[in-house]
């Protein structure tokens, strides 16, 4: 048996096997996972400090959730929420609503961040009979043909696919650290707030908005914090105009950030909300969040899919939505991405390669900088390099790949955070 697995190891090169559109951080095939690590094929382990670009927050195969999929595959694998109700789904919307704010009640359960992005959107348009839709600059949504129209992180995502879905806006982001404002930094949330206002006076009419689309913390484009104040002004702002505020908490929702949903750092509350990536350990389950009210405006089959709602994917989402709730993830998160920023601003102290740190909880980031300020890619490429000869696994993130995310499973303990902060202070002094 060992021969043969040696032998279909070596057919299923990833060059070969895996298309070329789908870029790849590390080299590593693969066997199994547990917790922070992962082993590849040939035994050796890595520190997972990517979760799966964030997906994986009860660690790599927790045995609750695993044993949720083992006995739910062996039930019912497809039950088509067109045609039969089935109990997980119910009680995954139960247990994740359970967590939200009161007005978001109801769950439209799809199977990627993308798909919940195409529905809130269509949701939006649906309850206020109006066109248009303001993202921001930064943003990342998605790639299918709505979700990219409204994603900016980097021209990659959205080039060489015009013409894009009309009547699009783009305000700029809060990114403090790189903010044209030349007034006092602590009011660069003001400008950032006005220009957002600007489009009402020179593109867009408020009335013929129908949502406005924000990540809660930028992901892709660079993992950017906005102020509280913005937020807030954000929020009032979409009251004033009956603008439905849509956050997307694809990659900051599920505990990551030091609470359950990012949005709680700000004191405000979304009209619909986008949930993905760590709702269900790594199974295929997303949803779209919002009030029955504005679900009810969706005459039926005016949406759906066959997948949404799988039964595996949702007792996985209810399996990781009780794990998390039981093993008190977000508040480690909390208490372990204290010891992590710390750590890496100790770090940049002594390496001012590493031009910012930043970020909430277990989500958190580090901008490497030339001497006059300006991205470096090349740092970031040399320091994940440097990390993955030791066995810990890093991504990137930004317009430029000019940042490099941090972001380990939520049950990761103080001592592999501080274990990562050794290899990683060795990867930024490889660097200078």
């Amino acid at each position: 048996m060992a021969q043969v697995i040696e032998r279909v190891q070596e057919l299923l090169d990833p060059a070969e096997m895996i298309p070329r559109v789908i870029g790849r951080y590390s080299p590593l095939h693969i066997d199994h996972g547990e917790g922070v690590y992962v082993w590849d094929v040939n035994g050796e382990r890595y520190a997972d400090f990517t979760s799966g670009i964030a997906v994986v927050n009860t660690g790599h195969c927790h045995p609750r959730v695993v044993a949720a999929i083992q006995e739910q595959a062996a039930r019912i694998i497809h039950a088509q929420a067109n045609i039969l109700a089935h109990s997980p789904m119910m009680r995954a919307a139960k247990l994740l609503t359970e967590t939200t704010a009161p007005n978001l009640n109801q769950v439209f359960w799809t199977n990627s961040g993308a798909e919940a992005t195409e529905g809130a959107i269509k949701l939006a348009k649906i309850a206020t009979g109006r066109p248009a839709i303001i993202a921001f600059r930064h943003g990342f949504h998605g790639r299918t043909h709505a979700a990219m129209a409204v994603t900016s992180s980097r021209v990659k995502v959205r080039g060489h696919y015009e013409p894009l879905i009309p009547s699009v806006y783009f305000a700029p982001f809060p990114y403090v650290f790189r903010s044209p404002y030349k007034g006092a930094p602590e009011d660069a949330d003001l400008y950032y707030f006005a220009e957002l206002e600007m489009l009402f006076d020179q593109m867009v009419m408020p009335d013929d908005v129908a949502g406005l689309l924000v990540e809660t913390i930028v992901g892709e484009g660079g993992y950017l914090v906005p102020t509280k104040r913005w937020m807030q002004m954000v929020r009032e702002l979409c009251d004033k105009h009956g603008i439905m505020l849509i956050l997307d908490e694809v990659q900051s929702g599920m505990g990551r950030t030091g609470k359950m949903w990012a949005y709680e750092h700000f004191d405000i509350v979304p009209d619909i909300m986008t949930a993905a990536k760590g709702l269900a350990s790594g199974m295929p389950a997303a949803a779209v969040v919002s009030d029955r009210a504005h679900m009810d405006k969706w005459a039926p089959g005016s949406h759906g899919g066959t997948y949404g709602g799988n039964a595996v994917a949702t007792a996985a989402a209810a399996a990781t939505l009780e794990v998390m709730r039981d093993e008190a993830l977000p508040e480690n998160a909390a208490t372990m991405g204290a010891i992590l920023m710390e750590g890496l601003r100790e770090i940049q102290a002594d390496y001012p390669v590493i031009g910012d740190v930043r970020g909430l909880g277990l989500m958190v980031a580090t901008e490497f900088v030339h001497p006059d300020g300006s991205p470096n890619p090349d740092a970031v490429k040399q320091v994940v390099a440097e990390a993955f000869e030791e066995k810990t696994l890093l991504i990137t993130c930004g317009t430029y790949d000019q940042a490099i995310r941090i972001v380990p499973p939520l049950v990761v303990n103080e001592g592999q955070i501080r274990e990562f902060l050794e290899v990683f202070r060795r990867a930024v002094a490889s660097v200078g």
